[in-house]
């Protein structure tokens, strides 16, 4: 079922109400259950790893056009290499990191999707590890913007697109994704980039099966290969996201 048909049952009224990073999913459109706060969480692990979890928030409920706000906070690490850029020869070191954000937007629904937009300030700390120990970066405040794009094509094709850009850590992920419906879930490829602050960049090119329903729990699963400039190169990612209704 497309973005914007008709809605019968809560597997196909899961499409249009959580955007998170990178995931948009869909609350129930009915009046008798209106959902003011859904619950998000994802996880990218290959040669870096970082798990997101946090919840949207609607004023009046999270699956009409309007204001909304998405709070989230994660961490992650990723393995690097040391000394001064764009050489880095140096010995391997261990970045850790963490980020938290509180954004608030206007959401767009129309027939042939929905379009979001958020903006807010965020926080981020670091750390890294190697051969001289443990050292604790300072704490960096910025602003976030948040994009995304859910667009249907043809009645069974889903188009996404998300763009999220920081300045806490002058970081900037791009994201699209295509799906064919097989049944009630989209299947098909994607691709992402990101890059930060410290010369790091990453891309990955994979499959995606978004919109898996287990009840009232909303899945969205990708896998494939992603490369960066760490000294990990050429590796497999898997990536899982989750939403719920609280």
């Amino acid at each position: 079922m497309a973005l914007g048909g008709p809605e019968t049952g809560w597997r196909r009224r899961c499409r249009t109400t959580l955007l998170l990073v990178p995931v948009l999913a869909h609350g129930p459109a009915r009046a008798e259950d209106p959902v003011r706060t859904l619950l998000f969480g994802s996880l990218d692990a290959g040669a870096a790893t970082f798990l997101t979890t946090g919840a949207k928030f609607g004023l009046d409920r999270v699956d009409r056009e309007g204001v909304a706000g998405l709070a989230s906070l994660g961490g992650g690490v990723r393995f690097e290499r040391g000394g001064p850029a764009p050489v880095r020869s140096g010995p391997t070191v261990v970045r850790t990191t963490w980020i938290g954000a509180l954004t608030g937007g206007y959401q767009l629904f129309r027939g042939w999707g929905v379009a979001a937009l958020f903006v807010g300030p965020e926080v981020a700390g670091e750390a890294l590890t190697g051969p001289g120990g443990l050292r604790m970066l300072p704490t960096r405040y910025g602003l976030r913007v948040h994009g995304e794009l859910w667009a249907r094509p043809s009645e069974d094709t889903l188009t996404t697109a998300t763009l999220i850009l920081g300045s806490a850590r002058g970081d900037a992920y791009a994201r699209l994704s295509w799906g064919y419906r097989i049944w009630e879930t989209y299947l098909g490829p994607e691709a992402a980039l990101y890059g930060d602050h410290t010369g790091y960049r990453k891309w990955s090119f994979g499959v995606h099966a978004t919109d898996v329903a287990i009840g009232r729990l909303g899945l969205r699963a990708s896998a494939g290969l992603q490369d960066d400039t760490g000294p990990s190169g050429l590796a497999p990612y898997l990536s899982l996201a989750a939403w719920t209704p609280l």
